[in-house]
């Protein structure tokens, strides 16, 4: 299938490694040109590096207020134009509601929530018909996860603002979704098995309630992102999409 990305250009951030990167990899290999982002210039370069001439990298936080627009100008600037933002962020520490801080909750608010209506609403305002904004985010949007509050509250208000965001653009032919993945095998699952103290019968555990029995690949992801951010789902528009294994219990 052409998914019809050839010389699109996207802006993924959070994308030095796991799920970003996986799903800026996708994109380069069908031709599209990416703008990765990463804590550091250095990060960033490093990731971009083995992407080529199609991939370039920048140093940028997602709770910058100016981010979102150095974004858009690096993009313009290197690849003439812009198709579309898949934004993703580090997940939200772990922790109860009962000992998650209040600081916690404030810095999560600002990267994970804030920085991305940010960078969705300036996405909103420079992209014409065909564009797509999408947000990583959680299965947690449906189904709580024990242990991961934060994320519990600020995920699902996301997806709240993503259909939101995609009644009041789609008459512009601009489409918005949300990709949820499920346990995927990156550095973010195996910290979050760790905290067992039993990481092996942690990961048996839980692949054993996974449907498909086994952690995703952050490849497997990737691909999925990749598709969804292509003219090939051009009438996709306003959803959540698990990429769980069949993990989410309802349908």
């Amino acid at each position: 299938m052409d998914l019809g990305l050839t010389d699109r250009t996207y802006v993924v951030t959070g994308a030095t490694r796991g799920l970003g990167f996986a799903t800026a990899r996708a994109l380069v290999a069908d031709g599209a040109n990416v703008v990765i982002t990463g804590r550091t210039e250095e990060s960033a370069a490093a990731a971009a590096a083995p992407l080529g001439a199609r991939a370039l990298g920048v140093a940028a936080d997602n709770a910058d207020p100016e981010a979102p627009d150095r974004l858009v100008a690096a993009a313009r600037e290197r690849f003439g134009r812009l198709d579309g933002v898949l934004i993703s962020v580090g997940g939200p520490p772990p922790g109860t509601a009962a000992d998650n801080t209040d600081d916690q909750w404030r810095t999560a608010f600002e990267s994970v929530f804030l920085g991305a209506v940010r960078l969705a609403r300036t996405a909103a305002a420079e992209l014409t018909e065909g564009g797509v904004i999408g947000f990583v985010l959680s299965g947690s949007v449906h189904e709580p996860i024990p242990g991961l509050t934060v994320s519990n509250g600020l995920r699902p208000g996301l997806a709240g603002f993503a259909k939101s965001l995609a009644n009041e653009v789609g008459p512009r032919g601009i489409r918005v979704l949300g990709v949820l993945p499920g346990r995927i095998a990156t550095d973010r699952m195996t910290q979050l098995d760790a905290l067992s103290g039993d990481p092996e019968g942690s990961r048996a555990r839980n692949s054993a309630s996974i449907p498909l029995g086994r952690y995703g690949k952050p490849e497997e992801f990737g691909r999925v992102a990749a598709f969804l951010l292509s003219p090939a789902a051009s009438y996709v528009s306003g959803v959540m999409v698990p990429v769980d294994g069949g993990a989410l219990h309802g349908f």
